[in-house]
């Protein structure tokens, strides 16, 4: 279920942007990946490749060191923009840099993003390696120039990283890795996170929570809608923090009702993952009476216990979950819920287990990211009493099963819907709620057009164009 983006390895689902964490989109379901040993194709000028792993938001700032590699003049090189969620995608992207040295013994190979910020002496140490640069450093002036290679590692605190706006794309490359027009755009409205998730690496490789300011955004919304884009989703690693650190604290929702005003020409706006603790009063609102905002949204939930959602140190617990989806299916009764979960955390038993299980039906989940948990060196959930793998694995794979049932529950009750679909590539196609459309007929690539379900093959809603 690949949708457009075409340069992206998937390591592992996780928490905060994108979504969002794949080739195909954040909300997509987690079985949805692609080997690290296939993604070591060109996404760049003759000579230059970029292989990202995780999330979204690690997809769209690809783009961005990949336009700033450009402009230092960087060729005949690999930049792999690393995750560093799970001990498992440190692991893949190891194993792809060992087998990208052995296919290009010539090529300058730099590694970047999460797991080089967290560990960039792991990385140093890898004589297939020729720089480790910083999250932070990623997409700034000279990162890639000829100069840069004679520091081997450069990584700054990235704790101290205020400023987003700066990093705004409002140019994407219209083609994708097979050469196909891109049908959908993003742009990066927040960064960082200040919350401490005892399972979760990430905010010590990206930072504290930072926003872009609502002109930018709409700057760059407006340009991408100018270059011919019909949907774009706003990304970040915790978005529904947007506006906090800005003057008036405004609210994600507040930029929303501004994009949409700003920009009436966008026929569609997307948000990518969102905490499920918190929905702030405007984007109720605009969910409720803004066809253009996409009744789809992907949740961190990431348990249904309480006891184990305690012990992540969420912020929300399994009566505020279902209480935020109900309000929301109040206002938007068409809208369709993904969710991020973590199988097999540190203690839980099989009562708790149950009650994540439970969780996919209570709260009528249409799409899944299921992961097992991962413990990461430095997290508080690493230093707790731990479950055995062989455990871990079995429930994964259990609550897969249950993702798998709440798609096929979701895809029944769109035969015979008349929607209104993004054609993401030939064939492909997708929803509002983001369900997925495989469609005979011609149609082009990024336009939004009309579509009659006639049924399902378990994975993706079949359709006809009306």
């Amino acid at each position: 279920m690949a949708d457009d983006l075409g340069i992206q390895i998937s390591a592992h689902p996780r928490e905060g942007g994108d979504p969002g964490l794949f080739i195909s989109d954040p909300s997509s379901p987690a079985q949805t990946r692609v080997p690290a040993s296939a993604g070591m194709s060109g996404s760049g000028g003759e000579g230059l490749e970029v292989v990202t792993f995780g999330c979204r938001l690690n997809a769209y700032e690809s783009e961005q060191a990949l336009a700033r590699a450009r402009a230092d003049g960087l060729d005949n090189a690999i930049i792999f923009n690393t995750c560093a969620v799970t001990g498992e995608a440190v692991r893949q992207a190891r194993q792809a840099i060992r087998k990208a040295r052995r296919a290009r013994p010539d090529a300058r190979l730099v590694v970047t993003g999460c797991a080089a910020q967290i560990d960039p002496a792991a990385f140093a140490a890898m004589a297939e390696v020729d720089l480790v640069l910083g999250n932070g450093l990623k997409s700034s002036p000279g990162a890639y120039a000829p100069e840069a290679f004679q520091s081997r590692v450069r990584v700054n605190d990235v704790m101290s990283v205020r400023e987003t706006a700066g990093h705004l794309v409002t140019e994407h490359r219209l083609t994708d890795r097979a050469n196909l027009p891109r049908a959908r755009a993003y742009v990066e409205v927040q960064n960082g996170c200040d919350h401490r998730c005892t399972f979760c690496i990430i905010p010590y490789g990206r930072g504290n929570s930072r926003s872009a300011a609502a002109g930018e955004v709409v700057q760059a919304v407006r340009a991408l809608v100018d270059q011919g884009y019909n949907e774009v989703v706003l990304t970040g690693v915790d978005i529904t923090a947007w506006g906090a650190d800005l003057p008036g604290a405004p609210t994600l929702g507040q930029l929303v009702g501004r994009i949409l005003k700003l920009v009436p020409e966008l026929k569609r706006l997307r948000l990518s993952s969102i905490d499920a603790a918190e929905i702030d009063p405007d984007l109720l609102r605009l969910l409720g009476d803004e066809p253009r905002l996409m009744p789809h949204l992907h949740l961190s939930l990431q348990h249904g216990d309480d006891m184990i959602l305690k012990r992540m140190k969420r912020r929300h617990s399994r009566a505020d979950a279902l209480r935020l989806i109900d309000s929301v299916r109040k206002v938007r009764p068409d809208v369709a819920f993904g969710a991020d979960l973590i199988a097999g955390f540190p203690t839980e038993d099989e009562v708790m287990f149950d009650n994540l299980v439970s969780l996919v039906d209570a709260a009528d989940l249409a799409y899944l990211h299921v992961f097992p948990f991962s413990p990461r060196p430095g997290t508080p959930a690493a230093r707790m009493p731990q479950l055995d793998r062989a455990t871990i694995k079995t429930r994964a794979t259990r609550l897969r099963g249950a993702g798998e049932r709440a798609l096929v529950r979701h895809l029944d009750r769109q035969v015979g819907r008349t929607v209104s679909a993004l054609v993401e590539r030939p064939g492909l196609a997708r929803a509002e709620d983001f369900t997925e459309l495989a469609f005979g007929g011609e149609a082009e690539i990024g336009g939004v057009i009309r579509m009659t379900v006639t049924g399902h093959d378990g994975r993706r809603a079949l359709a006809s164009i009306a």
